[in-house]
């Protein structure tokens, strides 16, 4: 419990932390407004207008809860990449681990820091999104009436925690990674090319993709609409495979153990010097 709340006073302090919450509100922000704007021009095309999806509640809760697990998937990874780094880089984990500290217990109990400022951050954007949705809603001259739909309400929680879970398991893949190279530079780097690797795997995989980290974490909420808002089946477009929200929920999981038994694991065996 004292590492954990060592590792929360460091995180609240990092500038990480509010550099990487700032840039995924102000995308969000920026997306929703030019959305809302360009889908409520007359002249917009059937695919534009598709976009007021964003800013029509109760729908908007879900869809921008989706949104925010796909944009804040590249941040959860850069975010527990950088952090598991900077044990490594920092000498952090070096001095813990000569105070007697065991090295399993201060990695998982240095993630666990991670995953509470995660959920935090996640609250906090999609708050963000809500707030930015009505002003969008009014751009577009959109109603705002489903905003109290109680049913979609009572919904949120079981909504949140499962968005909670799949971005903490995309924080969990950037920390293992980062362990497993003992910096954050390559950490960061390779987290990036894992999240973007997998968005082109769907080409050669698309059998396959559905099961991997980054797709099982988009899945695992149900966006309205056939395909959700990421997903493919509108006109023209390529139909992307997806599991089961339940069944993705499933596989986010076994991802996050994983990556956790292989950062633990690397730590208890890895050589500390320098």
């Amino acid at each position: 419990m004292r590492i954990f709340v060592v590792t929360l006073r460091k995180l609240v302090r990092r500038p990480a932390s509010f550099v990487t919450l700032g840039i995924l509100i102000g995308l969000l922000a920026l997306i929703l407004i030019a959305v809302a704007a360009t889908a409520s021009q007359p002249d917009a095309g059937p695919g534009q207008r598709q976009g007021l999806l964003l800013v029509t509640f109760p729908g908007a809760y879900t869809v921008i809860l989706s949104f925010i697990l796909g944009l804040g998937g590249l941040f959860a990874v850069i975010y527990g990449a950088a952090v598991a780094g900077s044990e490594w880089s920092w000498g952090t984990l070096k001095s813990a681990v000569a105070r007697g500290e065991s090295r399993s217990r201060y990695q998982l109990a240095s993630f666990a820091a991670i995953a509470l400022m995660i959920g935090v951050g996640m609250v906090i954007a999609f708050g963000a999104g809500i707030a930015v949705a009505i002003v969008g809603a009014n751009i577009a001259v959109v109603s705002t009436a489903g905003l109290s739909d109680s049913e979609t309400l009572g919904t949120l929680p079981e909504l949140l925690g499962r968005g909670w879970l799949a971005i903490v398991e995309e924080g969990a893949l950037g920390f293992a990674i980062a362990t497993l190279a003992r910096s954050q530079l390559a950490g960061i780097g390779a987290g990036i090319a894992f999240f973007f690797g997998e968005q082109f795997a769907s080409i050669f995989l698309p059998d396959v993709i559905k099961y991997l980290p980054f797709n099982a974490a988009n899945a695992v909420v149900a966006t309205p609409g056939e395909g959700g808002f990421s997903g493919g089946g509108g006109d023209g477009g390529a139909v992307i495979a997806s599991l089961e929200p339940n069944e993705a929920l499933l596989v986010v999981v076994a991802w996050l153990v994983g990556a956790l038994i292989v950062s633990t694991l690397f730590t208890e065996r890895a050589e500390i010097s320098g």
